[in-house]
């Protein structure tokens, strides 16, 4: 098994997450869309990283890489058992794709004016803002369980310093602050990092 990662992509990150939470055996080859040979990118319709490739098998969509490696390499798991719970957990993470993942890409390429980067920015901390009452709630994100939700988010909030978004010390977001503090010291998420991601923070 082998993983085609961008060094600092953020879909490459979640897919090292779940390697690293379940020890897997995946060789990890670091690289970028401009570097990356043909033939690897030929696995993806899109061209682009990261791409899983074990044995005759090329998978491009992260999602479908998670759910993959979740269902081959069960312990632990990372998806709820019940149906109704999967189909909740799945609805999130289309979310994050949808909704968070577009203004984490606009800012990384910062194609934009700074005004324009501000109002993103702004918008981006207001749509994060709102889930933090809910680990109030839960150890995790919407579960007591670590899951695969949590390797969608983890990358979005060690990015955030990078991208020029600081998450205010105040009593709305100290539930958000003391979930991202405990998911930073998950030895799991400490070994997925590579060496530019770790100096994102420093």
């Amino acid at each position: 098994m082998i993983l085609y990662s961008e060094k600092d992509d953020h879909y490459s990150h979640r897919v090292r997450i779940v390697l690293a939470e379940k020890d897997i055996a995946c060789e990890i080859r670091e690289t970028s869309n401009e570097e990356a040979p043909d033939e690897v990118l030929a696995l993806n319709p899109y061209h682009c990283l990261p791409i899983l490739s074990d044995r005759e098998l090329g998978l491009y969509d992260t999602g479908v890489m998670l759910e993959y490696l979740d269902e081959r390499f069960p312990h632990p798991p990372l998806l709820p058992v019940y149906p109704v719970s999967r189909a909740n957990s799945r609805s999130l993470m289309l979310r994050i794709d949808k909704e968070w993942c577009p203004m984490i890409d606009t800012l990384t390429s910062r194609e934009l004016s700074e005004k324009e980067l501000l109002i993103l920015r702004e918008e981006l901390l207001n749509e994060i803002s709102t889930v933090a009452p809910t680990f109030k709630e839960f150890s995790f994100f919407m579960s007591d369980d670590f899951s695969i939700i949590d390797c969608y988010l983890a990358p979005i909030l060690w990015r955030l310093p990078s991208l020029g978004i600081k998450l205010p010390l105040n009593r709305h977001l100290k539930p958000l602050l003391d979930y991202q503090a405990k998911i930073f010291a998950r030895q799991s998420f400490q070994d997925s990092l590579s060496m530019i991601e770790r100096d994102l923070r420093a």
